[in-house]
């Protein structure tokens, strides 16, 4: 299931404004991260998530102009199309793919307790699954602090071999973690990336109250406003314009390395 953003949509409030015209992701003032309601770039200090980004809903103070995922609230942003993943064997949404400009993010929220970080097990075991498919990881120090390149070996249609390249961010948040994914340019190319962890440092967690394990997905949904419509496909409420527009389409099973 897919959407995206289009010029024509509804104007935000001053807390969580954008500028469509903007592209600057410097986080200097008028500046698209500036617009966009961003919190502040981690580029010249060190990573500190609660100031940083990605934050927990009980550090915002208005939810209005998010794209509302249940568990994943998103910072709408022109040009970029949100894809839902879905498990074919249960129809359970357990992911949403962020696409913009060629390049495309992975979100995954998990349970956590309040005191296990579980981003240093989750890399390792990242590390074995990209290993018994005969590929090899490095981490790296980047914006979130560590992180995973993957490469795995690849077969095209024609024989010709390769590497499909994945970059994994992971952040530990109060009784949360969240996995990020980089696909594309963005898993290879900083500037690229740019956008991306932008988008990425814009995603506010709920949580809910609810008891889970740690490592359960945490439940993501379709918008409020979307509807069945026609063959199975989702379509935006009539009379209630999706965020831009465009309708919901079923989008593949997830198949994310680790």
């Amino acid at each position: 299931m897919a959407f995206g953003f289009g010029k024509k949509r509804k104007q935000l409030g001053s807390a969580d404004g954008f500028d469509a015209g903007a592209d600057d992701s410097t986080g200097a003032p008028g500046s698209a991260a500036d617009l966009l309601n961003l919190p502040p770039d981690p580029s010249d200090t060190a990573y500190d998530r609660a100031v940083h980004g990605p934050l927990d809903d009980s550090e915002i103070d208005v939810t209005d102009g998010y794209v509302d995922l249940g568990a994943l609230l998103i910072t709408p942003r022109e040009g970029l199309s949100l894809r839902l993943e879905v498990e074919e064997s249960t129809s359970r949404v357990i992911a949403v793919t962020l696409d913009l400009n060629g390049s495309s993010l992975q979100l995954q929220a998990f349970a956590a307790s309040r005191s296990e970080k579980l981003w240093r097990d989750i890399r390792e075991q990242i590390g074995l699954s990209v290993g018994s498919q005969g590929g090899e990881i490095e981490i790296l120090d980047g914006t979130f602090g560590k992180e995973v390149l993957a490469k795995v070996p690849t077969q095209s249609d024609d024989g010709n071999k390769g590497f499909r390249v994945a970059r994994f961010i992971g952040i530990d948040g109060p009784r949360w973690f969240l996995r990020g994914v980089l696909g594309g340019n963005a898993a290879i190319d900083a500037e690229a990336a740019q956008e991306l962890e932008d988008l990425f440092r814009g995603v506010v967690v709920v949580r809910g109250e609810t008891p889970l394990p740690p490592r359960d997905l945490l439940l993501l949904r379709l918008p409020k406003d979307a509807v069945a419509g026609p063959e199975g496909a989702l379509s935006a409420d009539p009379g209630t314009p999706a965020q831009g527009g465009q309708p919901f389409r079923r989008g593949p099973e997830i198949t994310a390395i680790g």
